[in-house]
């Protein structure tokens, strides 16, 4: 089974997460399939740009907790995006959870529809948004993230674009695309790639730096009894023992 579609428009490849019956959660074979894709889109002359979206009311879900990728393999999909020689630009039409949000971080930029909402869920099933912190932390507000990381609370489009993780919103994600796709496919391909390089150097500097501690991070966590307690939880739709 296919997980990613993959279309092409005007130089413009289309990648969409084809996962709905998991909401889009990052699995290993999704995440492996989207690398995939992501270097064929990489290496092919004829496309200028990538566009990700999905399937369904859900952008993604975050990790599989069934079928959950190991971290190296997240942090090696997201550094993918972000050194990717095309410009990666997120549509968002549904909710984005926990590792989704890492996703859209990685990409250059991110639409979504004002039906979009947000929240890392991390906290709420005993684990931390580790990994997903290498593209996060550089380009996002850091009293938001304080607010939302602590708290697990749901917020909307707009308060996603104020806070630096969506680039723009509106009640049509194609109208607000548009100007986006046409900028990007009347520059120069050489162009663009120098200047995604100029754009993506600081974050690229915390993958350098902090990439290895943060997958230990996360690999100890999803390994303690509090993350077991709370992915079970989870699955069986009830609180975890700790909330009072």
């Amino acid at each position: 089974m296919t997980l990613i579609g993959r279309a092409r428009a005007r130089a413009v490849q289309t990648l969409t997460l084809d996962s709905p019956h998991n909401r889009n959660a990052l699995s290993a074979a999704l995440v492996g399939e989207l690398a995939d894709a992501l270097a064929d889109a990489g290496q092919d002359t004829g496309v200028r740009a990538v566009v990700l979206t999905h399937t369904g009311n859900t952008f993604s879900a975050g990790a599989d907790l069934k079928d959950p990728p190991p971290p190296e393999a997240l942090v090696a999909l997201l550094r993918r995006i972000i050194e990717l020689p095309k410009p990666v630009v997120a549509r968002v039409t549904g909710h984005v959870r926990a590792g989704g949000l890492g996703l859209l971080a990685a990409c250059d930029m991110a639409a979504a529809s004002t039906e979009a909402t947000f929240a890392f869920t991390e906290v709420r099933i005993g684990v931390a948004p580790a990994v997903i912190s290498l593209p996060l932390l550089p380009r996002t507000d850091p009293r938001a993230l304080s607010r939302y990381y602590l708290t697990g609370e749901r917020f909307d489009a707009a308060e996603a674009t104020a806070t630096g993780l969506l680039t723009t919103h509106a009640d049509d994600v194609d109208t607000a695309l548009a100007p986006i796709l046409d900028g990007l496919r009347r520059s120069a391909p050489d162009a663009l790639t120098e200047t995604k390089r100029l754009l993506t150097a600081r974050v690229l500097e915390a993958f350098d730096r902090d990439a290895a501690g943060l997958t230990a991070l996360s690999a100890r966590l999803f390994s303690s009894a509090q993350a077991r307690e709370g992915m079970t939880a989870f699955l069986e739709r009830r609180d975890p023992a700790w909330v009072v």
